[in-house]
C-alpha cells in the first residue's frame, strides 16, 4: 500500500464502526466510510464533540449536521508544499482527498526532474480533475496543465486552489467540458501531452447528460488517452475508487493500453491513510502508474 504520511493538516484519529474521526487543521469532522466495517470502541472524546458530522441516509444520500465549522477554510500539505481551500460538498466531501497526497509528491519529483534537465515545462492533462489537487502540485513542479472537468462549479474551486497555492494565471488551461469528448476532439487536433493524469468517477454525467459508467468505459478512455501522449512521455497516472477495480486490473489495463504501445512499466497498488489510534492503514482506492 502506498501511503502518505508527512501530514500536519490532515489526520484520521480513529475509525470505527462505519465511520472516521478526522482532524482537517484544527477542525475535527466524522465521516461516513465504507471500508470501516469493524466495531471496535470509540475511547477518543472527540468522537462526541466533533465541529461537524456528515449523517448517511439509510435511503441514500445524507446530510451535513453543523455544530462549529466555518463555511472555509484552509490545510497545507507539506511535500511538495501546497494550501488548499476547503469546505463541506453534498455527499460527504469536503473537496480534497488526502490520501492522494502520495500521488500529488510522486508526480512533482518526476515533473521537477523532467523541467529541470530539459529546461522547458512539461504538459500535463488531468482530467476529470475536480478540484485541482493533482492540477496545483504539477504546476508547482513546472509543468503546464490542461484542466478538465464537466462542473464548472468544481473547475472555479480549482482556480481558487491555484490562487491560494500560488500557482501562476499562466501554468494552467482551464476546461469545463466532457472528459471524453475533450480527449476525442484534442487527438483530432493532434494535440499531445507529455503526461496524463486520471481520477474518473464510478458513475457521472456530462455536462449535456452523457453517461459514464466506470466499468464500461475505462478502458477505451485509456486507449484513447495513450493517443495523446507525446514523442518523450513522462507517466499516465489513473486513480479508482471503484471497490471492483483492483489494483491489479490498473496495471493490466495501463500495460495493454499504453504499455504495448509506448513501452514503459506498469505499477499499481492500494493508496491509504494511516490511523493514529489504531496503527492500521486505512485503504481509500488504488493508484495505477505508468512510466516510460
Amino acid at each position: 500500500m502506498w501511503l502518505y504520511d508527512k501530514w500536519n493538516d490532515y489526520e484520521i484519529i480513529d475509525a470505527s464502526w462505519g465511520e472516521k474521526l478526522e482532524r482537517w487543521g484544527k477542525y475535527i469532522l466524522v465521516r461516513p466510510d465504507p471500508q470501516v466495517i469493524w466495531k471496535t470502541d470509540r475511547t477518543d472524546p472527540r468522537w462526541e464533540k466533533p465541529n461537524a458530522r456528515y449523517h448517511r441516509s439509510k435511503s441514500g444520500g445524507g446530510e451535513w449536521e453543523f455544530i462549529s465549522l466555518p463555511e472555509t477554510w484552509e490545510i497545507v500539505c507539506p511535500s511538495p508544499g501546497l494550501t488548499f481551500r476547503l469546505k463541506p460538498f453534498s455527499f460527504k466531501h469536503t473537496g480534497l482527498f488526502p490520501e492522494q497526497a502520495v500521488n500529488w509528491e510522486w508526480m512533482y519529483n518526476i515533473i521537477k526532474e523532467a523541467s529541470a534537465s530539459s529546461g522547458s515545462r512539461p504538459s500535463v492533462l488531468n482530467l476529470f480533475a475536480y478540484t485541482g489537487a493533482a492540477t496545483v502540485a504539477a504546476a508547482a513542479a513546472g509543468a503546464f496543465v490542461t484542466h478538465v472537468d464537466s462542473s464548472k462549479g468544481m473547475v472555479q474551486w480549482a482556480k481558487e486552489n491555484a490562487r491560494v497555492s500560488g500557482i501562476p494565471e499562466d501554468r494552467v488551461r482551464w476546461i469545463t467540458d466532457d472528459c471524453s469528448k475533450f480527449v476525442a476532439r484534442e487527438i483530432r487536433r493532434g494535440h499531445t501531452y507529455d503526461a496524463i493524469i486520471m481520477d474518473p468517477p464510478s458513475y457521472g454525467r456530462g455536462p449535456k447528460g452523457e453517461i459514464w459508467k466506470l466499468e464500461d468505459n475505462i478502458y477505451e478512455f485509456i486507449s484513447l488517452c495513450g493517443q495523446l501522449l507525446s514523442d518523450s512521455p513522462l507517466f499516465v497516472l489513473v486513480n479508482s475508487y471503484t471497490t471492483g477495480l483492483q489494483s491489479s486490473v490498473l496495471t493490466y489495463m495501463l500495460e495493454s493500453a499504453i504499455s504495448s504501445k509506448h513501452g514503459g512499466s506498469t505499477v499499481s497498488d492500494e493508496i491509504g491513510i494511516p490511523v493514529t489510534s489504531s496503527g492500521l492503514a486505512l485503504p481509500c482506492g488504488c493508484s495505477g502508474r505508468w512510466t516510460i
